[in-house]
């Protein structure tokens, strides 16, 4: 049911872009003979100019953008059915000690049927299959149609263009199909998986192996969000894709080609004279429509008393009703992480879910600066420690890095500022989520706090001075992507240096 809504709300609005996108679809004529009927009003030179500014380094990005998502699904694909034949096996040998004749039932073919599914999505794609994967994705569809689109030019009248430039586009047309047949794929594994851990969990829950339960219950949620995450990728047009797109939308013949032949346009079909005054006639006015639900509806209330409200008034309610309940379930969806999926249900999970999960290495880290300011006293002039820092999310509530600093001397008052080198320093650091938008911080740090002029004069590790650091740091959102970091630490080892340092630490920067 929620994937039945997001899907109309999705194509619903793929129309009305679609309108907005080609305008010249408006001026619609017959489609019968569309190699003749679609004269390119623009010269021919300068429609082979426009498509020639696809370069072969743009079409080779986009081959390798999608070449490396095929690969990132089966891959993630093959690791799960993996774990969940070993989990299962585990499973099968706990419940031989409970009741041996209901794990035989339970386990018969378990082996057989991930074997299948492991050939099932390694097979290649169909050849006749135009489009392998049964689920919308607006991004796919465009890109799909335009190199479909540049295949065929030849047809619309538009000069050829260089072999080797159509042998690029034929071989994104080639992946584009590869991956939607193994999207296919993983969306079919990805629904025996879900009904296999709900038989599981409905079959075994009185057996004491809930820890068992859980982990398959965790390989199942993470691997249909693994699943979204890749399908948000391909609907998120990168630099390359969203050049491409506008190149071709300059051609006039790929308006009406985009209108027919993709996704939406051969599932909706709009007519031939669609945008012309004559594909009014007949239609029936809004003015029209609110008389008829008057006529069928009355004006009055249920009772027939005086005072009741039109049928108009009426609809009006039921739909504010309709589209309360529509809202609703869209978020629920949201909350349930299912932008996408594909499957009828939805994986519930037993546990609290890790949201960096399904996140890639590169994903998961975390950039970021701070600013340390520390007084002059009798030895050394007033420096500001300059950091940069390297973190890595372990999970939505703990991070952990390492860092550089370097630091720089400002002098010994507002009449003394002299700039020098007065020592670099290495840090390493955690950061566990406290309560909202405070966390704990901790951390080791060494410092080189002398001033030096060549970099041998660091090789002395003595003389490296030692920080252990703990206290909380305030995390303000300033944008989606960036967060202001104010941080208050206490150093348990000031008293150990040579002079003896100050034992608060405060420290402002920002992560990203």
């Amino acid at each position: 049911m929620l994937t039945n809504v997001k899907h109309i709300a999705m194509i619903c609005a793929y129309v009305f872009i679609c309108q907005a996108a080609f305008p010249q679809v408006n001026n619609a004529v017959s489609n019968n003979d569309f190699n003749s009927s679609h004269a390119i009003s623009d010269s021919s030179q300068k429609v082979l100019q426009t498509l020639n500014s696809l370069s072969s380094r743009t079409l080779n990005v986009i081959n390798n953008r999608y070449s490396l998502l095929d690969k990132l699904v089966e891959r993630q694909t093959e690791k799960m059915l993996a774990r969940m034949q070993k989990k299962e096996a585990a499973l099968q040998k706990q419940m031989q000690g409970k009741d041996s004749i209901k794990a035989k039932q339970l386990f018969a073919n378990t082996q057989k049927e991930y074997q299948q599914l492991l050939i099932t999505l390694q097979s290649p794609p169909g050849k006749n299959i135009l489009n392998p994967l049964r689920e919308y994705i607006p991004n796919l569809d465009s890109i799909q149609t335009a190199m479909r689109f540049l295949t065929q030019v030849n047809n619309y009248k538009i000069p050829g263009i260089p072999l080797d430039k159509l042998a690029q586009i034929q071989n994104i047309g080639g992946q584009l199909q590869q991956l939607e047949s193994r999207l296919q794929n993983a969306n079919n594994i990805e629904q025996y998986v879900q009904q296999r851990e709900q038989f599981l969990k409905n079959q075994l829950s009185n057996f004491g192996l809930d820890k068992q339960l859980l982990g398959i219950n965790k390989e199942a949620y993470y691997y249909q969000q693994q699943l979204v995450e890749y399908k948000d990728m391909l609907n998120d047009p990168k630099k390359m894709e969203a050049k491409a797109l506008e190149v071709i939308n300059q051609v006039p013949a790929f308006g009406p080609f985009m209108q027919k032949y993709s996704y939406i346009g051969q599932l909706f079909g709009l007519p031939e004279d669609y945008g012309s005054p004559s594909s009014l006639d007949g239609l029936q006015t809004k003015a029209l429509v609110a008389q008829l639900i008057g006529q069928k509806m009355g004006s009055t209330n249920a009772g027939g008393s005086a005072g009741g409200f039109g049928g108009g008034q009426f609809l009006q309610q039921q739909m504010g009703v309709a589209q309360q309940q529509l809202s609703q379930l869209q978020n629920k969806s949201m909350l349930l992480g299912n932008g996408g999926g594909t499957s009828n249900s939805v994986v519930m999970p037993d546990f609290k879910p890790n949201g960096e999960r399904t996140k890639s290495f590169l994903q998961r880290l975390e950039y970021g600066f701070n600013i340390q300011t520390q007084k002059t006293n009798s030895l050394v002039p007033t420096t500001s420690a300059l950091a940069l820092i390297l973190g890595y999310k372990i999970n939505d509530k703990s991070t952990a890095g390492i860092g550089a600093s370097y630091n720089l001397g400002l002098g010994s008052g507002i009449n003394h500022i002299h700039f020098s080198s007065q020592g670099v320093g290495f840090r390493s650091y955690v950061d566990i989520k406290a309560k909202g938008s405070i966390w704990l911080s901790g951390g080791f740090e060494y410092n080189y706090l002398r001033a030096f002029q060549q970099l041998q004069q660091l090789y002395n590790l003595d003389t490296w001075q030692k920080s252990a650091l703990l206290g909380l740091t305030k995390k303000i959102k300033v944008t989606k992507n960036k967060t202001c970091n104010l941080q208050l630490l206490y150093d348990f080892l000031y008293r150990d240096h040579l002079p003896v340092s100050q034992p608060l630490l405060f420290r402002m920067g920002y992560s990203f």
